[in-house]
């Protein structure tokens, strides 16, 4: 096995899963559901799933904006620490629940911590 996250993850299906079951406990939590409100959720998950892949290590298909501008008109509508904290607890909910080892959940946790500043433009 490689030493790549995103293949010890369990590669495209697991991060698939990941993210499904992630945006479902996103969007029925009140602290953050009204963010996501006019947001193609379909187009949302894909391009997740195609950002996760590529920061957990695997191919390289995200064409998206960095982080900082992706979520610029979020921080305009209050984003702020309290929702980044929820929005990773229920990523790390979500590797849990799918049984994900403890220290491959430590190693997202931690990419997604490096976020952080840029998700909240700082």
């Amino acid at each position: 096995m490689s030493d790549n996250l995103y293949e010890k993850l369990g590669g495209e299906a697991a991060v698939n899963a990941a993210v499904d079951i992630f945006y479902r406990k996103v969007l029925v939590d009140d602290s953050i559901s009204g963010f996501f409100e006019d947001v193609d959720m379909e187009r949302q998950a894909a391009k997740q799933k195609a950002f996760l892949t590529y920061a957990f290590g695997g191919p390289n298909h995200y064409s998206g904006k960095d982080m900082r501008n992706a979520h610029a008109h979020l921080v305009a509508r209050g984003l702020n620490d309290t929702h980044f904290n929820a929005v990773a607890g229920h990523l790390q909910s979500t590797l849990l629940e799918l049984n994900v080892p403890q220290e491959l959940v430590d190693q997202v946790m931690a990419i997604a911590e490096s976020t952080r500043a840029d998700v909240l433009n700082r």
